[in-house]
């Protein structure tokens, strides 16, 4: 009996180290999201095709505010796997399928979430789906048809899974939607983007901040710094903080004000007002 109670612990265990693979999410592929999970939770992650892409001759743009917030340079797009050209290319055929047949797409991902949700069940773990891993897409507007019925999004068709995001939008308001939590993401690339962190704040969103160096100030924007870095579970985070989060990939060489150098922004303070 305690045997086979061992060998139970190990297949659980071995399950999640591998992760989920679906057509649309997959989970245990980040590191960071890998050390969050521990026993009490699994995220599997959409990644898609970041800001512009071009389809048949057509802009399409997966990020409104890539441009302003200067994020598309250092994008973590570009970051771990995703320096590989096919996992880019994976990324490009999901994000081609939710603009050229989004009724498809949204059955292939309704259906992962299925069987994710079955699965961490099975596993004794709540449930976790970040929609926006590389992507800055409103879910919250997008109907999903689940069982036959239509729901006016993903999050009314799986109350019991809990989704998060980060997002440059800061006029987003999901706070009527119990398990769908916004991190909004800061940037001093635009002095007008810059200051919407007020509303951000307003609208119940945390705000992250990419610093350039890894020792996090104690305060930004008066409020306190918690490290993003040690795991990926922003829903569990204090209510008005600053997500503290290191540069990674190309963002190490951004000079465009989206990566912060702290010790210069105490010496222009003024600049938020």
């Amino acid at each position: 009996m305690v045997l086979l109670e061992i060998l139970t612990l190990i297949t659980i265990g071995v399950n999640k180290m591998s992760g989920y693979k679906g057509k649309i999410i997959n989970s245990g592929n980040d590191a960071k999201t890998i050390k969050g999970n521990g026993d009490k939770y699994e995220t599997a992650i959409f990644y898609g095709k970041s800001y512009k892409q071009f389809i048949d001759g057509k802009e399409y743009n997966t990020c409104s505010m890539a441009k302003i917030a200067s994020c598309f340079k250092g994008c973590l797009y570009s970051a771990g796997r995703g320096k590989f050209n096919n996992v880019q290319d994976a990324r490009t055929r999901k994000t081609t399928l939710f603009f050229t047949d989004r009724k498809e797409f949204l059955r292939l991902l309704v259906n992962d979430c299925i069987k994710f949700e079955t699965r961490a069940i099975k596993q004794g773990v709540k449930p976790c789906v970040r929609l926006n891993g590389t992507t800055d897409i409103q879910w919250e507007k997008i109907k999903v048809i689940k069982d036959d019925i239509e729901y006016d999004n993903i999050f009314s068709a799986f109350p019991n899974i809990q989704f998060y995001d980060y997002t440059k939008i800061f006029k987003r308001d999901v706070s009527h939607i119990k398990n769908y939590h916004l991190t909004w993401s800061y940037s001093e690339a635009n002095q007008w983007y810059a200051k919407q962190y007020k509303t951000a704040i307003k609208n119940g969103m945390n705000i992250a901040v990419v610093f350039r160096d890894k020792n996090l100030p104690k305060k930004f924007l008066g409020l306190t710094v918690i490290d993003g870095d040690k795991d990926d579970l922003r829903f569990l985070d204090p209510k008005s903080s600053i997500v503290g989060l290191y540069a990674k990939g190309d963002a190490r060489k951004d000079n465009s004000g989206f990566v912060i150098d702290y010790d210069w922004h105490e010496s222009a303070s003024n600049f938020i007002g």
